[in-house]
């Protein structure tokens, strides 16, 4: 999962490009970059790191122009090392940089053809790099030495015809403008947002509305899925459908965990689709244990945080903050590598014995994914002297791997997978373990806008909405995903053996 921005506006477009980013920071803090563009100079800069230590003051004022892109990103299959830090770049036709949050299904596929029939040649294992390439391939054979409207949408709905997945995309074509498409089935979020200036208007695409409130611009609406938005460096904005739409599916996990409460995505509130989590939690705790002795709901910070409160008032039963959180460590679940995330979880968190001692605690917690986390949570609050310790999620069982550009573990790693909701406790140590049910959570979501009556729900169903994922295919993910496999490619990074890309 990555976090993406677009600016065209009447004015240099370097910081509030940064503000966005450190506003979408929490959708990946292994590296961000910036790529700007006046008349037809472009500068970038990019790196390992989190927004604030990879953008110094020498670095800002080197980004000039009043058009940019932006792009924060963790590690998914291949990217492992700064040469993935996007926006990626190919000088040809024209000049393109582009930011891409999601997965392509067929990168494989289409990075053989890139180079036997395109011709053109990858320096990344990144799958960004392969729809690059692609746009950059389709753009060629437009033949024009200026380009457009028309131009761009021929290219793009080719794109569209051989890319496959979940994608949202923003791309910057220097001495025009920039542009942002999202996948047919609207898997990935991507919001058009528009301020007006005493010299025109601003145009901005995020990943997500809270971007654009930060810098104050107004929600316009969601990209479509399968459309396109080109916005020239006048300042005027065209859109096209560029594929039939298919069935409208945002990704479910966005609303369990990724995006921020503050956002709306696809016209639904993140918060109050969490709030109703927790109500729906409550109702299934009622309903099999209307006699419970849970004392004390104590969220695991800070995704869980609306669950539980909602939870906790339903029950009728006291909400406590029980853990202290150290801000200054990165999201667990974005960690690569089974080790680091163990380790980070204790420095990460704090218990405050007093809401636990002598109590009988219920943890809620978004979701389970490895399950390392929830033990060594679990085991934290025993230590701090609960009687029992209760877990929730307010998600369904994580079974299965998620292709769509959220770097979920390959089905062996998952800890439901294979497991009964019993076995699951038994695993993390929980005295009990409860799982909100998928229905819930789809009622949950979809409550605010009628429009949007399914979602992708694959990491939980094991239906894959693009519908070409096979076992094939999730077989060769895993020798790409592993934990090991991650390892062995971050020892090769950090031992000098991988050649750095020039």
């Amino acid at each position: 999962m990555c976090g993406i921005v677009g600016i065209v506006g009447t004015s240099p477009v370097n910081q509030r490009i940064y503000d966005a980013l450190t506003v979408l920071q929490h959708r990946g803090q292994d590296a961000a970059g910036i790529m700007t563009m006046d008349e037809q100079a472009l500068f970038v800069r990019k790196d390992a790191g989190l927004v604030r230590d990879v953008f110094r003051e020498r670095d800002m004022r080197q980004l000039a122009g009043n058009a940019g892109i932006g792009h924060v990103r963790y590690p998914t299959a291949g990217c492992d090392g700064p040469d993935e830090a996007q926006p990626f770049y190919v000088n040809a036709p024209f000049g393109i940089g582009i930011g891409h949050n999601g997965n392509l299904t067929n990168a494989e596929e289409l990075a053989r053809t890139m180079v036997a029939e395109d011709r053109r040649h990858l320096n990344t294992r990144s799958d960004s790099e392969v729809l690059l390439n692609v746009l950059a391939s389709e753009l060629q054979r437009s033949h024009a030495a200026r380009l457009a409207p028309a131009d761009v949408f021929r290219a793009l709905e080719a794109v569209f015809r051989r890319c496959r997945g979940g994608y949202a995309v923003v791309t910057l074509i220097v001495g025009h403008g920039v542009a942002g498409f999202r996948d047919p089935h609207g898997i990935r979020p991507l919001v058009l947002g528009r301020r007006d200036t005493p010299r025109g208007a601003e145009w901005m695409l995020a990943s997500e509305s809270v971007a654009l409130d930060m810098l104050g611009f107004d929600l316009v609406r969601d990209v479509a899925p399968g459309e396109a938005i080109y916005i020239d460096l006048l300042g005027r904005l065209h859109a096209r459908q560029c594929a039939p739409a298919q069935p409208h599916t945002p990704c479910i996990f966005e609303y369990v965990y990724f995006a921020r409460p503050d956002s709306i995505i696809d016209n639904i509130s993140v918060h109050k689709a969490r709030m109703r989590m927790g109500e729906k939690l409550a109702e299934k705790i009622l309903r099999q244990r209307p006699q419970h002795d849970i004392d004390v709901v104590i969220p695991i910070p800070d995704t869980s945080r609306t669950s539980a409160l909602q939870l906790a008032l339903a029950l009728g039963v006291k909400y406590r903050e029980g853990f202290v959180k150290n801000r200054y460590i990165g999201r667990t679940f974005i960690m690569p590598g089974q080790e680091m995330r163990q380790k980070s979880v204790r420095g990460k968190l704090n218990a405050i014995d007093l809401e636990f001692r002598g109590r009988n605690v219920l943890l809620v917690d978004d979701s389970i994914v490895r399950g390392t986390t929830s033990a060594q949570i679990i085991e934290l609050a025993r230590e701090a002297g609960a009687r029992k310790v209760y877990f929730a999620s307010a998600a369904p069982p994580v079974r299965y791997p998620n292709v769509y550009g959220i770097d979920m573990a390959v089905a062996a790693e998952l800890v439901a997978s294979g497991r009964s909701e019993e076995e699951v406790g038994g695993f993390i140590g929980a005295d009990w373990l409860i799982y909100q049910d998928l229905d819930d959570l789809i009622a949950a979501c979809r409550h605010d806008d009628a429009r949007i009556t399914e979602f992708d729900t694959s990491c939980f169903s094991g239906h894959y909405v693009t519908g070409d994922v096979n076992e094939q295919f999730l077989s060769r993910l895993e020798r790409e995903r592993s934990d090991g496999v991650r390892a062995q490619r971050l020892l090769d990074l950090q031992g000098g053996r991988t050649a750095r890309a020039v």
